[in-house]
């Protein structure tokens, strides 16, 4: 038997932080991948250190719901799980985006623990804020191909360099696709500000993309507020809204995506979990409901 622990963030504020894993767990179940699917939260329950005591299968996959290698991922979450002789060399990322996995024991469950690096740091999720961008435009009638641009917002610290490092290197492999006439990394918390977005654009159209798990109080109330898309939030905002000579199309959190969950499964994946075809059926299952969402908007 093999089992799937997603471990996120959640949140004591925001009810919503939490549904996106819920969702990809879902996703991910019913594929049937996996014996078992366990969602797990550091600031909700189930919480990371008793999620290992539910699992009944001796190899255990863990994928963190998070952007970048960093506190949670490199400490909490090992800690919290118990995981015997774990250290960050484990992972073998001397750059701060290429975590891949460590199997350790867990001993006080008797397990096999697969820990992999963060979702946020794998090249799979190039492809989920590309989709995200696209899906700011479903139904609508333009071409992203054309005089399009493509800002990648992260939060970004002082206190952790590896947090805009994510950032930096999704922006750099969707610009090497050429699918966009321009592409930037921009922060909420360093430089370049997302709040002179603007500034970093030629293109008239500019598609704004948050590399977050979840909506919540960034990415539903300061960042467009920040960008001027309105002086309040709670009054709503044009989509696509007027800034300075340019269109903003907000796409909100990448992390709601449908197809974050073939990430998941793609980090589990490179860990030798057995997932057989499951992540060619997400694949097309979110290309088929992004078809249907523009059919319905036309």
């Amino acid at each position: 038997m093999q089992a799937l622990v997603i471990v996120a963030h959640g949140s004591h504020l925001n009810p919503d932080s939490s549904t996106p894993t819920f969702d990809h767990a879902d996703t991910i179940r019913e594929t049937g991948a996996f014996d078992e699917v366990r969602e797990a939260f550091w600031k909700e329950e189930p919480h990371f250190r008793e999620v290992l005591r539910t699992v009944e299968s001796d190899e255990v996959y863990v994928v963190p719901l998070f952007i970048s290698e960093g506190y949670f991922t490199e400490q909490v979450i090992p800690r919290e799980l118990r995981l015997d002789g774990w250290d960050v060399s484990e992972w073998d990322s001397e750059d701060g985006v290429s975590a891949t996995q460590a199997s350790l024991e867990a001993g006080d469950v008797e397990k096999t623990i697969h820990y992999c690096g963060p979702v946020g740091t794998h090249d799979a999720m190039s492809d989920v804020i590309a989709e995200r961008a696209e899906s700011v435009t479903a139904g609508r009638d333009v071409d992203l191909s054309e005089d399009f641009g493509l800002a990648v917002v992260g939060h970004g610290t002082e206190r952790n360099e590896n947090s805009a490092k994510a950032i930096y290197y999704h922006a750099d492999r969707i610009r090497e696709r050429g699918r966009f006439d321009e592409v930037e990394a921009v922060f909420m918390d360093e430089d370049p500000e997302v709040d002179d977005v603007t500034d970093f654009f030629e293109t008239e159209d500019i598609v704004v993309v948050p590399l977050f798990i979840a909506d919540g109080f960034h990415t539903q109330e300061d960042i467009p507020e920040d960008m001027g898309l309105t002086d309040d939030y709670r009054t709503g905002y044009d989509i696509p809204a007027e800034v300075d000579g340019h269109r903003i199309w907000y796409s909100g959190a990448v992390g709601t995506e449908a197809l974050m969950a073939d990430v998941v499964l793609e980090r589990a994946a490179d860990a030798d979990a057995d997932v057989g075809d499951a992540v060619e059926r997400v694949r097309e299952q979110t290309r088929a409901d992004r078809a249907d969402t523009s059919a319905a908007g036309d």
